[in-house]
């Protein structure tokens, strides 16, 4: 794991907690050392303070990811409005903690992380009424105008090619596998993160507000719909 985050005290408490928690840790001060650190033996993982001198850590995010590295960043932020979350995420960040935080929330998040760019679900039918598990060899999915090449991870609506982040990715493909199925918070959570960070989390409704400005398109019908109290639907009305 890469850890970069300037203030020494942050740094050197998360280092010491992760490395406990059984984490091999690479810790750094600066964007600029993070880039070099990345290049030089890339990490499973990276921990992104944003606000950082020099290179900060959005910036870190976006030349990572225009390099086309796809290594899961869970970001550290003191900021906390919706506008800061979605600049996080449209860097290329696929998580975020908001400082002060519980190191055990850290924890989570780098679990839900992992699992998620671990080991591939296992294969199996679902019970009656579940969200559909992704099969192996079904690579090409189609629903509401939308179409998404599982393998190669690339999305369509219509003839538009869509530029997604790997939870953008992960989230639309559930809704589109689900058609017209009503997904409450919990299961999305469980799929998506691996793990329900609870009713006070805004993380789902950022992702999915996220995911609606690069699907939406002008005179065309909207397809994520709020079911209010429950969850999310794909649906074009």
């Amino acid at each position: 794991m890469l850890l970069a985050e300037d203030d020494r005290a942050i740094r050197h408490a998360l280092e010491r907690a992760l490395s406990l928690e059984g984490y091999q840790v690479t810790a750094v001060a600066d964007g600029v050392e993070a880039l070099a650190q990345a290049h030089r033996t890339p990490p499973d993982v990276l921990l992104l303070d944003v606000m950082m001198p020099g290179i900060d850590g959005l910036q870190v995010c976006r030349v990572l990811r225009a390099e086309g590295d796809r290594t899961p960043i869970l970001m550290l932020t003191a900021l906390v409005e919706t506008a800061d979350r979605i600049a996080g995420l449209d860097a290329g960040a696929d998580d975020y903690v908001v400082k002060p935080f519980d190191v055990e929330e850290v924890f989570a998040r780098l679990r839900a992380l992992l699992r998620r760019t671990g080991a591939d679900r296992p294969a199996g039918a679902s019970p009656a009424g579940a969200p559909k598990e992704p099969a192996g060899h079904d690579r090409q999915i189609e629903a509401a105008g939308l179409r998404m090449d599982v393998q190669a991870r690339r999305a369509w609506r219509d003839e538009t090619e869509l530029e997604l982040t790997r939870t953008e990715f992960e989230l639309l493909e559930l809704l589109v596998r689900n058609s017209g199925i009503v997904l409450d918070h919990s299961t999305i959570y469980d799929r998506i993160w691996g793990y329900d960070f609870g009713p006070g989390s805004k993380n789902l409704a950022v992702y999915v507000g996220y995911l609606r400005r690069k699907l939406d398109r002008p005179g065309a019908p909207q397809l994520i719909h709020t079911v209010r109290g429950v969850g999310y639907v794909l649906r074009e009305d």
